[in-house]
């Protein structure tokens, strides 16, 4: 097992790290919309907090060399799925060769109040 770690996103709030690969498999940690360098909340909607999340999680991709097409599980975490549909429009923009599986489900609270929370399973190289 190789633990990952990159500034390019969030530090881990609590005892986890940002992902481990297994067996050619990265494992991420769930991300949300957290700014790397304040660590401080991006965005008050659905759509900023996504694409925060989405970009912490591509910065995660590419330190282990990998991209959003080789991501094969996505669970997404909702404060609120009436937020589903503006949810998915940002979501649908970092997805768009291949469709990864996903589950989507509503949640009483997510860390530090946020709106949404990804994590993925994506296939690796190292």
């Amino acid at each position: 097992m190789k633990s990952i770690h990159t500034d390019k996103a969030p530090k881990a709030i609590g005892p986890y790290v940002q992902g481990n690969i297994v067996n050619g498999l990265l494992f991420a940690s769930g991300q949300v919309p957290l700014s790397p360098e304040t660590g401080e909340v991006v965005g008050t909607t659905i759509k900023e907090q996504t694409e925060q999340v989405l970009k912490n999680i591509s910065a995660i991709l590419e330190t282990v060399e990998s991209d959003f097409d080789h991501v094969v599980k996505t669970t997404c975490f909702l404060k609120d799925m009436n937020d589903f549909a503006a949810f998915n429009e940002v979501y649908a923009t970092a997805f768009t060769n291949n469709l990864p599986a996903r589950s989507a489900v509503e949640v009483a609270r997510l860390p530090k109040n946020v709106l949404v929370e990804i994590e993925i399973i994506a296939t690796v190289n190292n």
